[in-house]
């Protein structure tokens, strides 16, 4: 396609095309037969808008147009005729707080606003001020046209109050501060000298209202240049053709809504719309999809695909036959992997795209295709996914605190291009190459970006963003509630505690909040507690514990700034434990005067395993999933050496006197020596999660389970001893004993993560016994004297017998 088309543009040239080909599907899911438009019609009904609105609008150098509407059969017809007039679209949805949308109509300054006609009623009641411009532009375009009157700047006090209102609430991709970055400002970069300015005719293409992360409302205006390569790349990405059907899944108001649109109209291809209403209720919705339209491509959020339930997504959205060829997730936090694995069938071929950008550069700036073997059964299911590659024209760059470009390590993400520029409310002219800042942090590591999330209390829901203690605040406002506290479980689901008091009626509550707070921040579960917990994260909570040995009581916790998933290692001799954490940072903590002696930060990810303490030399060695393995000295906390292994390590470093040893997701058993230096790897076919256990009695072998289902038995000069095929992969670290009953027999404890425990000889690999627990096992077995004691997923830690029969203890 050629460089600087507009959208109209785009869609005008696929009509010549495709001119009889069905352009738009309406249904409205309620038996009736759909409606559709071909390409012909789309195009004959937008010329018709088109040439009322030249007659009746006057233009001034620039003219943007509202258009107050649900989403219908004529929406494309619509938007196309603003835009041929030429003029840019304005979104505004009727079922906003009406302060709202008076408050960014005024600041906006639109002078016109399109109204369907039967909104006409809603909008007049709810926007006093604006006056019909004598008719429809025609009947049967179903469109009343309002103009702006002279007087109404100051029309609705009530809107003086939006700021007040709305502050908590903030609208997907707002920055903290709005703050620009002129390319000539950055490191010593500069830029072809040009500027974009807003006032060139024809240059922008729609408007949205977001609010600022300080609660001052913020408009953006979005020129053709700036989105239509989003268009041009995703349409080349995703493969769209004429026979694929598109899925209008993102409200008017949110951005991705116009890539929905235009890669499906600018293709040939049909685009699929539903009531809004529909979006609500999954069983209609994966009906109206995937059994009578085929729906091919969906681009849509997170909250959007869970909506259909994991029944459902895996029966009929990502089936094995499903019509879905393309998934595209954006706007929210990626799903974990296991998610997807259990939502998709093994069968099924769906690609799966993640996608990240912000409102402020025009939908998306990045986008990463997952690849098919990270869906398989044998394959890690935690991996981070990374943003990807930056689109066509965009520019993305990580700095740190000081506006250093960041190359490896954490940074905030900024976003920009020559061309991929958008005025935010007052702006009229920035430089080509003008950079945002995002307000989100990344890791970069060996070239990609994995996202670490918001510094802040800000979370992203139904594509829009704001703050957590917002709706706490609402709550409480609230006479039935006594107190009250919200988590966002899992970065999934919304869900509000709430202490009573008198008699409380859920169904109330939620009314009443739903009158408080914008639809994205109604809480998905309201759960009635007797009181709050002194933590809200449950297990996880970023806290570390030490308790009494005698009776279980807390001596001391210790607060780290993020999930705490290590175990901690203490020192003999000090008394000193240290612990890892997934702010990144390895503590060292007296658990005696309950203070923390020092805290370094790893700088290569967050610390998932232990860490490992040798005496002589008295190092201390921890490992990330950055990949790091750094040698640490334990009085200091300063780092005496340290090596990127590239892949995540969530493998436990484990040592000797001579050594250290750690296993990689690359697939290796790596081991180096105490001055730094790497002696040997031993490769396995899987990643290796489990810890190694180098042999306390001989010291000639080490012991590590793979992904692959073997464990393996290699020599301290890494050459393979033995082997053994258990039934699942091994993620437990294999531990070694002595059999009681005969001292010069060596014997090596394994777990499968089918539940199955195994025995075996340490010298020859072979199996001497095992059992079988009615649960998956990732942890470690640890014996002492005749007992195997092991933890269980189905929530029940196990004491074997060595002799006898498995018992189990609570």
């Amino acid at each position: 396609m050629a460089a600087g088309m507009t959208l109209q543009e785009l869609v005008n040239q696929a009509a010549g095309l495709h001119s009889d080909r069905k352009a738009v599907w309406f249904d409205e899911c309620s038996g009736k037969p759909p409606a559709c438009y071909t390409y012909a019609a789309v195009v004959q009904l937008a010329v018709e808008l088109t040439a009322c609105l030249q007659k009746h609008c006057q233009q001034q150098g620039k003219c943007e147009i509202g258009l107050y509407c649900y989403p219908g059969i004529n929406l494309p017809s619509w938007i196309l005729g603003i835009l041929q007039v030429p003029a840019a679209y304005s979104p505004i949805d009727p079922d906003a707080p009406p302060v709202l949308s008076t408050y960014f109509m005024r600041k906006s300054n639109l002078q016109y606003v399109l109204v369907e006609n039967d909104k006409v009623n809603k909008f007049q009641m709810s926007h006093a001020g604006w006056f019909c411009h004598g008719s429809s532009p025609a009947e049967h375009i179903g469109l009343t046209l309002f103009q702006r009157s002279s007087s109404s700047t100051d029309v609705n006090p009530q809107a003086d109050k939006v700021k007040r209102k709305y502050e908590p609430f903030r609208a997907v991709g707002d920055l903290q501060p709005t703050n620009i970055t002129h390319p000539a400002q950055t490191e010593g970069k500069t830029s072809s000298g040009g500027y974009m300015d807003v006032g060139q005719k024809c240059s922008l293409a729609y408007v949205l209202h977001t609010s600022g992360t300080t609660g001052t409302p913020k408009i953006v205006r979005v020129p053709h240049e700036c989105i239509v390569p989003n268009i041009q790349h995703l349409q080349s990405l995703f493969e769209v053709t004429p026979e694929d059907v598109l899925f209008l899944a993102s409200p008017l108001t949110f951005d991705p809504s116009v890539v929905e649109l235009f890669i499906a109209l600018a293709s040939g291809a049909s685009i699929l719309i539903v009531p809004n209403t529909i979006k609500m209720m999954p069983v209609k919705l994966s009906a109206a999809l995937f059994h009578h339209h085929h729906v091919t491509v969906l681009q849509a959020t997170p909250t959007l695909l869970r909506r259909f339930g994991a029944h459902t997504i895996k029966s009929t959205v990502l089936s094995a036959d499903t019509s879905l060829r393309i998934l595209a997730l954006g706007g929210e936090a990626f799903p974990v992997l296991s998610l997807w694995r259990s939502w998709k069938h093994k069968e099924n071929r769906t690609s799966i795209f993640n996608l990240y950008g912000i409102t402020e550069v025009s939908s998306w700036a990045t986008c990463y295709k997952i690849p098919e073997e990270v869906f398989s059964a044998d394959f890690r299911t935690d991996f981070p996914v990374p943003l990807g590659s930056p689109l066509l024209g965009t520019k993305v760059e990580v700095r740190d605190a000081s506006g250093s470009a960041v190359l490896e390590g954490e940074g905030q993400v900024f976003i920009g291009g020559e061309e991929r520029i958008c005025f935010l409310d007052d702006e009229t002219s920035l430089p080509l190459g003008t950079m945002r800042e995002t307000g989100d942090f990344v890791r970069v590591h060996s070239g990609e970006l994995f996202f670490l999330g918001r510094k802040d209390n800000q979370i992203k829901r139904h594509g829009k963003r704001f703050n957590i203690e917002a709706l706490q605040q609402a709550a409480e406002d609230l006479h039935q509630v006594e107190a009250c506290a919200v988590i966002w479980h899992q970065q999934e689901k919304l869900i509000l505690f709430v202490v009573p008091r008198d008699d409380l009626e859920e169904r109330e509550m939620l009314q009443e909040l739903q009158k408080r707070v914008p639809a994205y921040a109604v809480p998905d579960q309201l759960v009635l507690i007797e009181a709050l917990p002194l933590t809200l994260h449950g297990c996880y909570d970023g806290l570390v514990y030490v308790l009494q040995s005698s009776d279980g009581e807390v001596h001391w916790t210790f607060v780290t700034g993020d999930t705490v998933k290590s175990s901690a290692v203490v020192d003999p001799g000090s008394g000193v434990a240290y612990i890892g954490s997934h702010d990144q940072h390895l503590y060292a903590l007296d658990i005696y005067q309950k203070e923390c002696v020092w805290k370094v930060h790893c700088n290569g990810g967050a610390v998932f395993s232990s860490p490992c303490l040798s005496s002589f030399p008295h190092h201390l060695y921890v490992a990330t999933l950055g990949g790091l393995l750094l040698a640490v000295n334990p009085v200091t906390g300063n780092t005496i050496w340290k090596s990127s292994l590239g892949k995540p390590l969530f493998s436990s470093p484990h040592c000797n006197e001579h050594c250290v040893c750690v296993g990689s997701v690359d697939g290796n058993l790596y081991c180096y020596t105490h001055t730094g230096e790497k002696a040997w790897h031993f490769a396995t076919n899987g990643p290796v999660f489990s810890s190694p256990c180098i042999s306390s009695l001989t010291e000639q072998e080490v012991f590590v389970g793979s992904h692959d289902c073997f464990v393996y038995c290699c020599s301290m000069e890494g050459q393979l001893l033995w082997k053994f095929k258990a039934t699942s992969s091994v993620y437990g670290a294999p531990f070694v004993f002595q059999s009681d009953g005969c001292k010069d027999r060596i014997l090596l404890a394994a777990v499968s993560t089918d539940g199955r425990v195994w025995i075996l000889n340490a010298k020859t690999g072979t199996a001497e016994g095992a059992e079988k627990l009615p649960g998956e096992v990732f942890s470690s077995p640890v014996v002492w004297g005749t007992k195997l004691v092991v933890g269980c997923r189905n929530d029940y830690v196990y004491c074997l017998d060595l002799c006898v029969t498995g018992k189990k203890t609570s």
